[in-house]
């Protein structure tokens, strides 16, 4: 199942039990996200997954024992919690800052990607909570009990994300719900006012869901707008593995669950996608990998110089972009923005790829991600991740040739 493309159907909305549920249900081992729970201090014992049939769809139930503190006392190196010793101890503690949860998360022993994960969705979420109340970030707060539940849907949900390495997220839309909910605010409209401005941030697809109720918490919001590669209908490809979450409410007319789903990419798939070119003579070359750095980043699926000679003999370069149609605009305006060129053309071309997929391999520099290009079921390349292989190289301190040598043995050895 790594690797693979996942899908994520939201036609009853998302909330982070559902997300884990489906994730657990999935195939997603128990172990790799109870070791995660354990790392911020949360435990696994918190967590509990049961069986439930929401409308006649058996699916994960998750539910999280909200008793009891979750985050270690900071008092040593946090600033603003110097009142925490006195009497007020408790009422402090009736709401999380999210400076605390950043700050366990990114001193938990969990994986990169978990950590990276962690943190991204708690960011979503606090530079919302921000927005709303005219606040600055780090004056965000977390009611205690909903901190605590958020704490476990998002790091167990970014622990089983990072197990499962999806190559890419799709999701076409998330039911929000509408009418009104009553919080700590008051009356409030539905979509819920943080979960709308996670979606409106991450550019994410809403759709009503016909339901005057909730139906897409912040949270949930927060995993997609993380998770999502593009907001788009499933990939043709074959479905590899399923898993449903149940939500808490029982809704009338729908079964109140979130389903994800893998799928091994069809084979080779023929695809329009943009160039998008510049000529610039006028450009100091120290900028040209930052540059290359912010298109990437814009979402070009790949960028490149070439070296030209312009009027007057100029030395000059030609900048390419390749992005699809989801990203063709951020990728022009990550151009315009970050060189001196005043103007890019474009043109759609037509291109075929072949279907990818990770696989890791044992060597004795540790366990490498070789990505794997398929054609139906042969394989045409396996080629080691380049990143992989120089942390190793660093780590056992040798040429980074041959760590790549290692994994390519292995996986030839494992065939």
């Amino acid at each position: 199942m790594k690797g693979l493309h996942l899908h994520v159907d939201c036609a009853s909305g998302a909330a982070g039990d559902m997300m884990l549920g489906a994730l657990i249900d999935l195939g997603v081992p128990l172990d790799a996200i109870g070791d995660a729970l354990d790392a911020v201090g949360a435990g696994r014992a918190r967590l509990r997954v049961d069986r439930v049939v929401k409308h006649g769809i058996a699916s994960a139930n998750v539910t999280v024992d909200t008793s009891g503190h979750v985050l270690h006392d900071h008092d040593h190196d946090h600033h603003h919690d110097h009142h925490h010793h006195d009497h007020h101890h408790h009422d402090h503690h009736a709401h999380y800052h999210y400076a605390d949860i950043r700050h366990t998360i990114e001193h938990a022993k969990l994986s990169d990607g978990t950590r990276r994960r962690a943190l991204d969705i708690f960011d979503r979420l606090a530079r919302a909570e921000a927005r709303l109340h005219g606040k600055s970030v780090e004056d965000v707060a977390f009611h205690e009990v909903g901190a605590i539940d958020s704490i476990v849907d998002v790091v167990g949900t970014a622990a089983a994300l990072d197990w499962l390495a999806p190559a890419s997220v799709s999701c076409a839309q998330v039911a929000m719900g509408h009418g009104t909910l009553t919080c700590a605010h008051g009356v409030l409209p539905v979509p819920a006012p943080a979960a709308l401005e996670v979606l409106r941030e991450a550019g994410g697809v809403m759709a009503d869901g016909g339901l005057a109720r909730e139906l897409c918490t912040p949270t949930g919001a927060a995993i997609l707008a993380a998770t999502v590669t593009s907001w788009t209908a499933a990939p043709a490809g074959k479905p590899v593995a399923v898993g449903w979450g149940a939500g808490d409410a029982d809704l009338a007319d729908r079964a109140n669950v979130l389903r994800a789903v893998v799928l091994e990419p069809a084979a080779a798939r023929a695809a329009a996608v943009w160039q998008i070119d510049a000529n610039i003579d006028d450009m100091s070359p120290e900028l040209c990998a930052p540059a290359a750095d912010a298109i990437f980043a814009a979402g070009a699926v790949d960028v490149w110089w070439t070296p030209i000679t312009m009027k007057k003999g100029r030395p000059a370069l030609t900048l390419s972009a390749l992005a699809d149609d989801a990203a063709k605009d951020a990728v022009i305006a990550a151009i315009l923005r970050e060189t001196t060129t005043i103007g890019v053309r474009y043109a759609q071309l037509q291109r075929t790829v072949l279907a990818r997929k990770t696989v890791e391999v044992q060597t004795r520099f540790g366990p490498i991600p070789v990505k794997l290009a398929l054609d139906g079921d042969a394989v045409r390349n396996a080629a080691p991740e380049y990143e992989a292989c120089a942390a190793a190289a660093r780590q056992f301190n040798v040429p980074v040739k041959t760590v790549y040598a290692a994994a390519i043995m292995a996986y030839e050895a494992g065939r």
